[in-house]
């Protein structure tokens, strides 16, 4: 992974002690909170419901066994000894005392982290594939390119305050874990075909802009289908420019990328982005091949075993405890180097808020990375963790450990790995709760041969219209809602974040918190009764269409 160098920790200690001075002015009553407001926000810094939270980056959701180590002790020292991890792969402190925030940012950067750019009218933290380093599916580790997009980014001064948050997602993979698709950027790494579109072989990107949810969803469209490598940045450059240029200021909820790329029309803005493009192409954005090498240095793979591919110890075990098997089935992803497997450890236990772990959780995935993954950990943009580098042989160790901590809940990718926003209990924005809904959904659905059956299923659920909990892209996606008072929830389905993606359609009126729960487990029994063969809940959805659905939760099509 990527380590600071003098500039970097200079950037960060620097931001500290302005950061500490502004706070100190707050404190004294010298600041108005509405003078404090964009100071604090450039510092990942809001002010919910009931307090302070603290958003701390995590960038390309990659993290070593001492910063997780430290996000632990942060959590004991300075919070309620627990953390939340976002969609975005950050970490939020949901309880900072405002005197504390400069230490907890003093604390970060001892250990090469910060929380600059997690807010604000800025390029945000650039998200990749969790898997990143390690898929048997990739054509190249995309999180060097996350790297030379966030160091390009960082307080870049012409795009420090665009017209609204910018959001780039990088995967290197055809099978999309990084939900390029709903990003104001997504790069998707492929080769060229010889044909136009790059050299036969060449590794470079698909170009896709204007991608986003919230009040008006839609899903990015391909500007350019292959891009080189070495043009990354004039083009990513290029595409600021022209949004800066056409974005909207005049009102906030219009000013996203996707909107202007909808009035402007798709090809008409490839068509200025392009025209930019040529007046900077040469310049010095152009990458340098050996600066994408030193960028590379940092990523070169552990030094693994030669290993048999299959692990006796696992398959024993799995065909002698039905729990463990249904861990290695739903939690276990296959490695690109023989004998080893990517482990995902689920943070959507029964009955518990999705994507919390306490002080104590976080302490034993970094002395278990230690132990069995070369000191690395992932965040996933599904709220989960992951060790992407376990010897087959050691998971059946690994899984006592993980079952020891309440971690090994089996559900990667089922009914109840949901993702979940934060909802009324925190959040000044949202309508309604999603916690509540969350944690009923996950007990309704506990027992575990119950998920195995239902199979691949994704449902997230957001407390407002702003989509944090990426409702539009749920195969069952629930919006809270504010009706004369009282919290609502209407529901979609049909959406998708991966390489399929779409957005989900409406089924009809809203429900009340008590008979949400009870609604989905009625498009579940639908799902079960339609499907055929290994059909996902999207698949089925798809070929059948709402109507039997609809006729199922409201008794008419």
């Amino acid at each position: 992974m990527y380590h600071y160098d003098e500039y970097d920790h200079a950037l960060v200690k620097d931001r500290v002690a302005q950061f500490r001075r502004q706070v100190e002015r707050r404190l004294s009553g010298d600041l108005t909170e509405e003078q404090f407001r964009p100071l604090r926000l450039m510092n990942g810094l809001y002010l919910q419901l009931h307090a302070y939270m603290l958003r701390v980056a995590i960038p390309y959701g990659t993290l070593d066994s001492r910063q997780l180590r430290k996000l632990a002790y942060i959590a004991r020292r300075y919070d309620k000894g627990y953390g939340h991890f976002t969609t975005r792969q950050n970490l939020q402190y949901n309880w900072p005392k405002l005197e504390e925030t400069p230490d907890i940012l003093a604390e970060l950067a001892e250990v090469e982290m910060h929380a600059i750019q997690t807010s604000g009218n800025c390029i945000r933290n650039t998200t990749s594939d969790q898997y990143a380093g390690a898929a048997a599916d990739e054509i190249e580790d995309p999180r060097i390119w996350c790297e030379i997009v966030r160091q390009w980014s960082t307080l870049h001064p012409e795009f420090s305050f665009l017209p609204r948050k910018f959001k780039v997602a990088i995967t290197g993979s055809e099978n999309d874990r990084a939900a390029v698709r709903v990003h104001d950027i997504g790069l998707i790494m492929k080769h060229g075909d010889g044909e136009g579109a790059g050299e036969a072989g060449e590794v470079g990107f698909e170009v896709i802009v204007g991608g986003g949810l919230g009040r008006t969803p839609f899903l990015g469209k391909t500007i350019r289908p292959f891009l080189a490598k070495e043009d990354l940045l004039s083009y990513l450059e290029a595409i600021l420019r022209t949004y800066n240029m056409l974005g909207r200021r005049d009102n906030k909820y219009k000013a996203r990328i996707k909107v202007t790329l909808h009035e402007t029309g798709a090809e008409e803005f490839a068509r200025l982005v392009e025209e930019e493009w040529a007046e900077i192409k040469e310049s010095s954005l152009k990458l340098p091949k050996p600066e994408m090498d030193r960028i590379a240095a940092h990523f070169v793979p552990p030094e693994f075993r030669a290993l048999e591919s299959r692990a006796t110890a696992e398959e024993e075990r799995a065909a002698g405890d039905p729990a463990f098997a249904s861990w290695v089935r739903n939690n276990i992803v296959e490695h690109k180097a023989s004998g080893y497997a990517i482990a995902n450890i689920s943070l959507k236990p029964v009955g518990l808020p999705p994507g919390d772990a306490t002080s104590e959780q976080m302490d034993l995935v970094a002395d278990l990375a230690d132990e069995y993954s070369f000191g690395e950990i992932r965040v996933t943009h599904t709220q989960n963790l992951v060790l992407p580098h376990v010897e087959r042989s050691r998971l059946p160790e690994l899984y006592d450990r993980l079952l020891a901590a309440g971690l090994a809940t089996a559900n990667v990718g089922l009914l109840s790995d949901i993702i979940c926003c934060p909802g009324l209990d925190y959040c000044t924005l949202a309508s309604a709760r999603s916690i509540p809904i969350s944690t009923q959904i996950s007990e309704r659905f506990a027992d575990q041969g119950r998920l195995d059956l239902v199979g691949q299923m994704q449902i997230k659920i957001s407390g407002c219209i702003n989509a944090c909990g990426h409702h539009h892209v749920g195969h069952i996606g629930i919006l809270g809602v504010d009706r004369k008072g009282e919290e609502h929830y209407q529901i979609q389905l049909g959406g998708s974040a991966s390489e399929d993606a779409s957005l989900g359609k409406i089924l009809g009126r809203g429900f009340s918190a008590d008979q949400v729960v009870d609604v989905v487990e009625q498009l579940v029994d639908v799902y079960v009764e339609l499907r055929e063969g290994d059909e996902r809940f999207i698949d089925t959805y798809r070929r059948v269409g709402q109507a039997p659905f609809k006729e199922k939760v409201y008794g008419t099509a």
